[in-house]
């Protein structure tokens, strides 16, 4: 199937190993001596191999029964000496070998297909070893390039969302450069910081924490993801490691999850150029149905007579005559409906002999936003690769770094909630002059909130070079060498011409919150290798050892009062400045890790990982911790009571325990802390206590379990899998409510809570027709997945008693049940849980919303004719959210609503699902609809199916040059009941993802 098959230029390393193994299984000459026929009338042979559409490189093209053999060159060509009477055998990882009688062909040029049979060869990487698929005792995921490249993204997050059972991620805004949220296998932990999975890529542990301070982004919900550094184009492959056989060796760094990202290598060949143009646009999915100028007029009107207001007062500018009463503007259109529009380009440059292979690439993007204005994120990227094997083959350096630049120019603040709460009947943004209109004082224009931006920029270096040396057959001595250093400044600007110019505020009531983040890392893994064929098995033993340091520096200051709004930038031009953070911390870790591995007939296959982890965020004598894992599987397929079945060809069972530790917490938490008061006494500043310290708390721990089990049909044309985990996390470090006269309000200690996530992950992979012209395959993937509260101490009677219950989801809300609007009074109501005619929040939030989703997962479609290639993917989500109540105001005052509020409370006896309109005076009408935000009633259903990616290509038929076009599309239907901005949404008030679509060229020659 496309979407597991080998990279098809990967292939030319393998050379040396299959051609090698070839010529040892090849019988001896002595065995089949040559015939002097087969001498004769020899001659020679070229052609090109392919896939139907791009060259293969590094084919064995041999002869039958000869130790004759030769591989394909980077462009697929070959060239072989053959006589009529020979057969030649065209072998490749991945695909269907293929034998061609010569006769008296000078030219064979041959098209060869992908076997879905021989992906279980396909060697996965699983961190500090690779494994083949067959073999893998853990649960691990993989997307390669081939899915990657289709998708017009500019984080990789974006590209793996719907694609892998077990990984839940969501996009938490539309506007560039903004974060993603990733959980594997549920939230492990109390602290929603300490959920973020391992990311390491090319063998560098990339830091999780978010990019910035977290301060300035008002734009922006989350902070960046620190995966913006990567361009999707530059990546290989992304594994994900899921259960703890998979991701105990990494110890508490794998506590929720491993992302290992595989970047692109140089390749032996001729030197070879490639590039890829795109160009698109993107605009926001769909807008939510609000009311027009005549209902939204008539809904003010009626709620001052049911207030009983009349005249109309002063201050209703919308409603009493001041604006113009006919005038309509769809402010959804007119603030959020613009055009993203989007370039990247790519290049690259590759190639190399059997010995060294480069690459060097380079990426550019840009985005504008659909706001109004000229904002933009802009991102460019150099990544180098260079590996190096000496003659004798035992030496080999493998080098990769990338550096990235990123600029991030927006709006101080999203225009979201203003977009769909303004008055349809408000006036027009600018004046004749171009200037913005505050229509006479009346009108607090939007687009003020565009004089300020937030702006970041970002510089990011990831480097690794990996020495390894073959001290003898079966001993391999490894180095990794790893370092990282990252550089954010963010500013968000409040200039004064913010302000209605009738206030008459000068730059004197300017502002700028400055802040600058340094994070420095290095680190070094020694690695030992060993392996020997013992009996009928292979003993695989790895040990190694991890020594990393991180140091990072913060600084965040508040200045005020400019002399000119042109020097707002300028600290020094500052009449105030106030210093909020500044702070410096380092991070030490060092680790012992282990493996061993004993393959038994392939057929019986014992896994044993383990590490002893050191952290320097945790006091003496708790700094260390030992994990481990055992992993065992089972391959029932080679059985010899399978030897003959032509319906079952690959059965494996497996089956997983282990325990992993996590030490996301931040550093020094386990001593007194103290930082500057900012208070000036006797000319001094002091210090004030910000942590009461707690030496003796210790490592999170998360005891996972799995058992799974793998099948294939009709030679692995159906292949399922599907695998059931229960893991649980206790020893939770999160804050001890302490009493208030303590001056601190917790204790960082270990909780003696524990959470259980379990679920059942299945996964199903078809090929549905592999034809010469023609093939199509599906891949579908489902998650099922329940997250509980199994054990709090006290719960009742701690300060977290509102936030969770036992028995229930983390991510669980006490709200009031909603009983609907009472007919007599138009007001909403709510059930009174203790019955004492006073509702209270403790007392009668009783009803509890589980938010996480029930299950999730996609539909995944490959079809390919000819020239032709069409890839789509359906995502979808069984989930509830906040509905589209939660952007609007009390109906009836001032602020557009959407068109179901139109069903309302009119007189007694009414029984409609929305209440009576009122503009404000109504009290109890006011207080009963925000008790309405806290209820039930603004949850419902949010399930969706979304075609997530569309992806149509074409290969030009050029001779010489590999040419393709294309077209991609990125959320371009959803199909759902939720009313809201998006159904998969999380933050209200920002802007959700776009719809993009995108076209482009790719060349290569």
């Amino acid at each position: 199937m496309k979407t597991f098959s080998l990279n098809k230029g990967l292939t030319v390393l393998w050379y040396p190993i299959i051609f090698s193994f070839y010529l040892f299984c090849t019988p001896a000459l002595a065995r089949n001596p040559l015939r002097l026929s087969d001498y004769q009338q020899q001659s020679q042979v070229t052609g090109i191999v392919s896939d139907g559409t791009v060259p293969l490189a590094g084919v064995i093209i041999s002869i039958k029964g000869k130790q004759i053999a030769v591989s394909s060159d980077y462009d697929g060509k070959f060239t072989i000496t053959a006589s009529a009477q020979d057969i030649l055998v065209f072998s490749y990882l991945g695909f269907k070998t293929v034998t061609i009688p010569v006769a008296d062909r000078k030219t064979i040029n041959v098209h060869m297909q992908e076997d879905i049979a021989s992906l279980q060869e396909v060697k996965i990487n699983a961190g500090y070893y690779s494994v083949k698929e067959s073999e893998r005792t853990g649960s691990i995921a993989k997307i390669s390039s081939k899915d990657i490249d289709k998708q017009p993204v500019s984080n990789v997050l974006a590209a793996m969302q719907g694609r892998m059972a077990g990984v839940n991620i969501v996009q938490t805004t539309g506007t560039p450069g903004g974060g993603f949220d990733i959980q594997i296998r549920g939230q492990n932990s109390l602290r929603i910081n300490g959920n973020n999975p391992l990311y390491i890529i090319d063998g560098v542990p990339y830091s999780s924490d978010p990019i910035g301070t977290g301060i300035n982004s008002a734009v922006l919900p989350t902070q960046p993801s620190p995966l913006n550094s990567i361009n999707p184009d530059q990546i290989e492959s992304i594994e994900v490691l899921k259960d703890a056989d998979a991701t105990s060796i990494y110890g508490s760094r794998g506590a929720n999850g491993v992302v290992l990202i595989t970047t692109k290598k140089g390749k032996a060949g001729k030197t070879k150029f490639n590039a890829k143009l795109l160009t698109g646009a993107g605009r926001v999915t769909s807008f939510m149905d609000l009311m027009n100028t005549q209902q939204y007029l008539q809904m003010r009107r009626e709620a001052f007579a049911n207030d009983g207001i009349s005249p109309i007062p002063d201050y209703a500018y919308d409603v009493n005559g001041t604006w113009d009463q006919n005038r309509y503007t769809d402010w959804q259109k007119e603030l959020l409906g613009g055009t993203a529009n989007i370039t990247d380009i790519q290049t690259s440059l590759s190639g190399g002999s059997a010995q060294t292979q480069f690459l060097v690439s380079g990426n550019f993007n840009k985005q504008t936003t659909v706001f109004p204005g000229d904002f933009n994120y802009k991102k460019s990227n150099l990544h180098l690769n260079l590996n190096h094997e000496s003659d004798n083959k035992k030496f080999r350096i493998n080098l990769s770094a990338g550096y990235t630049i990123q600029n991030n120019n927006q709006p101080r603040l999203d225009l979201m909630r203003e977009a769909v709460n303004m008055s349809p009947n408000a006036p027009a943004l600018y004046n004749a002059d171009g200037t913005l209109n505050w229509e006479n004082n009346t009108f607090n224009n939007p687009l003020r909130n565009l004089e300020g931006k937030y702006q970041t920029k970002t510089n990011d270096l990831i480097a690794n070079i990996m020495l390894s040396y073959q001290l003898m057959d079966n001993l391999q001595l490894k180095t990794s060498f790893g370092y990282t250093t990252l550089g954010n400044t963010e500013t968000t600007a409040s200039p004064s011409t913010k302000y209605n110019p009738s206030y008459g505020l000068g730059p004197e009531f300017s502002t700028l919150i400055a802040s600058s983040a340094d994070r420095n890392s290095w680190i070094i893994e020694p690695q030992l290798n060993w392996n020997k064929v013992i009996g009928k098995g292979k003993l695989d033993i790895l040990a190694g050892a991890t020594f990393q340091s991180q140091q990072s520096n913060q600084l965040v200051q508040y200045a005020s009062g400019f002399s000119s709004n042109s020097l707002i930038y300028n600290l020094a031009s500052a009449s105030n400045i106030f210093t909020m953070v500044s702070e410096e911390s380092q991070y030490r870790y060092q680790a012992f890790f282990g493996r061993v591995n004993y393959n038994w007939q392939e057929k019986y296959i014992v896994n044993l990982t383990g590490r002893r982890d050191g952290s320097s965020r945790f006091g003496p004598g708790d700094q260390f911790a030992a994990f481990g894992a055992v992993g065992a599987a089972w391959l029932f397929s080679r059985e010899k009571f399978f030897e003959n079945n032509t319906v079952l060809s690959f059965g494996k069972l497996r089956a997983s325990y282990g325990i992993t530790g996590n030490d996301q917490i931040g550093d020094y938490q386990y001593l007194d802390t103290y930082a500057s008061s900012g208070i000036n006494y006797g000319g001094t500043i002091g210090l004030q206590p910000t942590r009461l310290f707690n030496p003796k708390f210790g490592w999170e721990t998360n005891r996972k379990f799995e058992v799974a089990l793998e099948t294939g049909f009709l030679n692995d044309c159906l292949f399922i899998t599907a695998g059931w985990y229960n893991n649980q996390s206790s020893n939770q470090l999160t804050g001890i409510p302490l009493p208030g006269t303590t001056g601190f309000s917790t204790l960082q200690a270990n909780l003696n809570a524990t959470v259980q996530n379990r679920g059942l992950e299945l996964t199903l992979r078809t090929l549905n027709f592999q034809r010469k012209n023609f093939n199509w395959s599906t891949n579908i993937n489902l998650t099922i997945a329940k997250n509980k509260l199994l054990k709090f101490p006290d719960l009742a009677g701690s300060t977290y008693t509102n936030q969770y219950v036992i028995g229930q989801a983390l991510s669980i809300q006490k709200v009031y049940h909603f009983t609907g609007v009472d007919p007599q009074t138009g007001i909403y109501t709510f059930e009174d849980v203790n019955g004492d005619g006073i509702l209270s929040g403790p007392d009668d939030k009783k009803t509890i919303k589980d938010f996480s989703p029930e299950y999730y997962g996609g539909l995944q479609n490959s079809l390919k004719y000819k020239n032709w290639q069409l890839d789509f993917l359906f995502q979808f989500v069984k989930q509830i959210n906040y509905n589209e109540t939660i952007y609007f105001g009390v109906p009836g005052s001032q602020g557009n609503q959407p068109l179901t509020i139109l069903n309302h409370w009119h007189q007694a006896g009414d029984i409609v699902p929305y209440p009576l309109y009122t503009d404000g005076s109504n009290s109890a009408a006011v207080d009963s609809y925000y008790k309405y935000f806290e209820s039930d009633g603004v949850i419902s259903d949010a399930s969706f199916v979304r075609l997530k990616n569309v992806s149509l290509s074409y290969d030009l038929p050029i001779k010489d040059l590999q040419c393709k076009l294309f077209f991609e599309g990125q959320n371009i239907l959803t199909f759902t009941k939720y009313k809201g901005a998006d159904p998969e949404f999380k933050s209200a008030g920002y802007l959700p993802p776009l719809r993009i679509f995108s076209a482009g060229v790719q060349f290569s020659f």
